[in-house]
C-alpha cells in the first residue's frame, strides 16, 4: 500500500466530519442521532457519498437485523420467558449465593447471544429485582455480573449486538475499495465469533467470582446504593404480606370439601387463598362463594410454615411447584398492587361482600391500610370509606379494567400491555426455527430474524402496534446514518491514509499481534465517545487498510474492532453499564475499579482467540 497517499480535499471533509462527531458526541450538546443525520445531510451535500446510496443505510442488513432481534426480544418478553427463568434460578441455586450469581450471569450471557444487549439488560433488571428480594443478595452484587456477561456473551454469534450486525456489511462494503491484487473478504457466518464469545463469558464468570464480587462486596459495605421497588419485599415489610405461593390438592378425607372458598378463609391460621381450581376450570381471585370439592387446586400465599401446617391440619396435599396455577401466577400476568378509594367512589360505605371485587372484578382483597393502620382480619365485612388504601392481588388486565371506573386509583406501577405467557411455546419454537433459519448459509441473517417476526405476528405473540413499539428508532437513526460515514471513509482514501501514516510512525517488525492489540484499544477509546456504533463505523475501514498494509488479515482486524467496540464496562456511555448504575448506586470510582480491570482482560481475550482462529 502506497503509505504516501496525498491527502485530498475529500479526505480532508472525511476526517473533519469525523472529528465533528466525535466532539458532538463528547459534549452531548444535542442529541446523537441528530447528529448522525446531520452528518449523513452534510455527506450528500458536500459529494461524498452518491445520493442513491445516502440512504441505503436505512435498508442495510445490519439495521434490519437490529429492528427484527428487538422485535423478537419484545415477543419472548410478552410471554413472560424470563419470570419464569428467575423462578428456576431459585430453584437451582438452592439458596447458595455463589450459585446463583454464576446461573443468574452465565444465562444471561448465553441470551444475550440473540437479543440486543440493551433489551436483554431491560428484561434482567425485574428478574434481578426479584432475585433480590426473595434472596437478600443486594442489587450491586448481582447487575454489574448481570451487565459484564450479556455485553460478553454479546461476542456469541453475529447478531448478539449491534458492531457485530455491522461488521459484515462493512466487510462487504471495503471490498469495492481493495487495491489491485488483494483477496475478496468474505462476510463472517453466523456463529463464527462463537470460541471468542465463550471464552469471554467464562473469564467474565471467573473475574466475579474470584475477583470482582469481592470489590462488590467492599461496596456493599459502604452502604446500600439506591434499589428499584421490589413488590415483595414493600409488601411483606408494610403489611406483613409475605412468602411463596403454593398448590394444596384436596384430598377426599379433607374438612374442607363442600365448604365455600369464604369459609375455607375464615378457618384459624389459614393462608391467603387466591387461586381455585376445579375440573378443567382454573381461577384466579374466585368468589367466596365458591365450592371446594375432591380433587380441587387451591393456590395459597403465605410463610411456608404456616401453609404446611394449614394442609396437614386439613389433609391437603402440599406442592412447591406450580403446575396448575404457573401462568395464573406469573409475575407478568398477575401480582399484588395498591389503589386508593377517592371521594367519588361508588364503593364508599359497601364491603367487600356487597361489592363482590372477586365475583365481579377478579380483584382479591388482602389488606386495607386506614389511617396508618393496616387491617387484615374480617376483610370481606369492613365497610370502606374515602382514602382507603386497598392491597390487591389480582391479573394484571382485571385491575387496569377495573381502575377505568373510576372507583379505584391504582397506585402500583404494574405492567399495562397484556401478557401471554400461554404463548410461551409458540414463541420459542418460532424464535428456534428463525435461529436455524439464520444458521443457514442460502439465507441472509435479516431475512432469517424478519421470518421470525411474521411468525410471532401471524401466531399473535405479538401485534403489529406492539412490534412498532418495540423498534428503538433512535438506535435505527443512529446506525442507518452513520454507516455511510464508514462508506466514505473507505472510499475517499481517508482510511487508506490514517493507515499508512500510522504504520510509518511505528518501530519496523511490530509484530501483528502488536497492531491488532493497539486497533483493539483504539476501538475501545473511540467507544467511549462516540458509541460502539459510530466507533465500529469509524475504525473498520481504517483497520481494515491497516492490516493490508501491514501484511495482516483484514478479516481478523475487522473483528477485533467490532468485538472492541463494546469494550466499555467503565463509563456509563455504554447503555447496558447505563441502566445499572443508578439502580444499583455504582459511582464513577465504583466503574473504573471494577471495569477496568475486566476491559484489559477483554482486549487480552479478544486479541489471544483471533491470534488462535486465524
Amino acid at each position: 500500500m502506497d503509505t504516501a497517499l496525498p491527502l485530498t480535499t475529500d479526505m480532508k471533509l472525511v476526517l473533519g466530519l469525523v472529528v465533528f462527531t466525535m466532539v458532538m458526541f463528547l459534549f452531548e450538546r444535542i442529541r446523537a442521532d441528530v447528529v448522525a443525520l446531520v452528518v449523513l445531510v452534510l455527506l450528500g451535500l458536500a459529494g461524498l457519498v452518491e445520493p442513491e446510496l445516502l440512504f441505503n443505510g436505512f435498508s442495510g442488513n445490519a439495521v434490519i437485523s437490529i429492528v427484527a432481534t428487538m422485535i423478537l426480544g419484545a415477543g419472548l418478553d410478552r410471554t413472560g420467558a424470563l419470570n419464569r427463568l428467575a423462578g428456576w434460578l431459585l430453584r437451582r441455586a438452592n439458596g447458595v449465593e455463589q450459585r446463583l450469581l454464576l446461573y443468574t450471569t452465565a444465562v444471561a450471557g448465553l441470551n444475550s447471544s440473540f437479543m440486543q444487549n440493551p433489551s436483554v439488560m431491560a428484561l434482567y433488571m425485574p428478574v434481578a429485582s426479584r432475585l433480590s428480594s426473595r434472596t437478600g443478595l443486594s442489587l450491586p452484587r448481582l447487575l454489574l455480573p448481570i451487565a459484564a456477561a450479556i455485553v460478553m456473551g454479546g461476542a456469541l454469534t453475529m447478531v448478539g449486538n449491534s458492531p457485530l450486525m455491522l461488521l459484515n456489511d462493512l466487510l462487504v462494503a471495503a471490498n469495492a475499495n481493495l487495491p489491485s491484487g488483494a483477496a475478496t473478504i468474505e462476510p463472517l457466518k453466523m456463529f463464527a465469533p462463537l470460541p471468542i464469545g465463550l471464552v469471554l463469558v467464562g473469564a467474565s464468570l471467573a473475574y466475579f467470582h474470584y475477583f470482582g464480587d469481592r470489590r462488590l462486596r467492599d461496596k456493599e459495605d459502604e452502604g446500600p446504593g439506591a434499589t428499584p421497588a421490589r413488590t415483595q419485599s414493600y409488601f411483606a415489610k408494610t403489611y406483613g404480606i409475605d412468602g411463596d405461593v403454593y398448590e394444596l390438592t384436596v384430598s377426599a378425607d379433607s374438612p374442607l370439601v363442600g365448604m365455600s372458598l369464604g369459609e375455607a378463609e375464615a378457618l384459624r391460621g389459614a393462608p391467603l387463598l387466591l387461586a381455585l381450581k376445579t375440573g378443567d376450570e382454573s381461577r384466579l381471585a374466585p368468589p367466596a362463594d365458591a365450592r371446594i370439592w375432591v380433587g380441587s387446586v387451591l393456590g395459597a400465599m403465605g410463610d411456608k410454615q404456616v401453609v404446611a401446617d394449614f394442609a396437614q391440619n386439613n389433609f391437603l396435599r402440599l406442592s412447591a411447584r406450580l403446575r396448575n396455577f404457573a401462568d395464573l401466577f406469573n409475575p407478568s400476568r398477575a401480582g399484588i398492587s395498591e389503589a386508593v378509594v377517592p371521594p367519588t367512589s361508588k364503593f364508599l360505605g359497601k364491603n367487600a361482600a356487597d361489592l363482590g371485587l372477586r365475583k365481579n372484578l377478579g380483584l382479591s382483597l388482602l389488606a386495607v391500610n386506614r389511617d396508618k393502620q393496616v387491617l387484615r382480619e374480617d376483610l370481606r365485612n369492613i365497610i370502606l370509606r374515602s382514602g382507603d388504601m386497598l392491597v390487591l392481588h389480582s391479573i394484571w388486565t382485571d385491575l387496569a379494567e377495573a381502575s377505568q371506573s373510576k372507583d379505584l386509583v391504582v397506585v402500583t406501577d404494574y405492567p399495562k400491555g397484556e401478557q401471554r405467557p400461554h404463548k410461551l411455546k409458540i414463541a420459542l419454537a418460532i424464535f428456534t426455527v428463525a435461529m436455524l433459519l439464520a444458521l443457514s448459509s442460502r439465507l441472509p441473517v435479516s431475512i432469517a430474524l424478519m421470518t421470525g417476526v411474521a411468525g410471532m405476528l401471524i401466531a399473535g405473540v405479538l401485534h403489529i402496534d406492539e412490534a412498532y413499539a418495540a423498534i428503538n428508532w433512535r438506535t435505527v437513526f443512529l446506525m442507518a446514518c452513520l454507516i455511510p460515514l464508514g462508506w466514505a471513509m473507505d472510499s475517499s482514501g481517508a482510511a487508506a491514509w490514517v493507515a499508512g501514516h500510522s504504520l510509518e510512525q511505528l518501530p519496523r517488525g511490530t509484530p501483528i499481534w502488536m497492531l491488532e492489540i493497539l486497533v483493539g484499544v483504539l476501538t475501545t477509546a473511540f467507544s467511549l465517545v462516540i458509541s460502539h456504533v459510530g466507533a465500529t463505523i469509524v475504525v473498520v475501514p481504517l483497520a481494515i487498510n491497516l492490516a493490508l498494509a501491514a501484511e495482516g488479515n483484514p478479516t481478523a482486524f475487522a473483528l477485533i474492532v467490532a468485538l472492541s467496540a463494546s469494550n466499555n464496562f467503565m463509563t456509563a456511555s455504554n447503555p447496558v453499564i447505563s441502566m445499572v448504575t443508578g439502580p444499583a448506586g455504582y459511582t464513577a470510582r465504583d466503574l473504573w475499579r471494577i471495569g477496568g480491570p475486566l476491559s484489559i482482560i477483554y482486549t487480552i481475550v479478544i486479541v489471544a482467540m483471533v491470534e488462535l482462529m486465524f
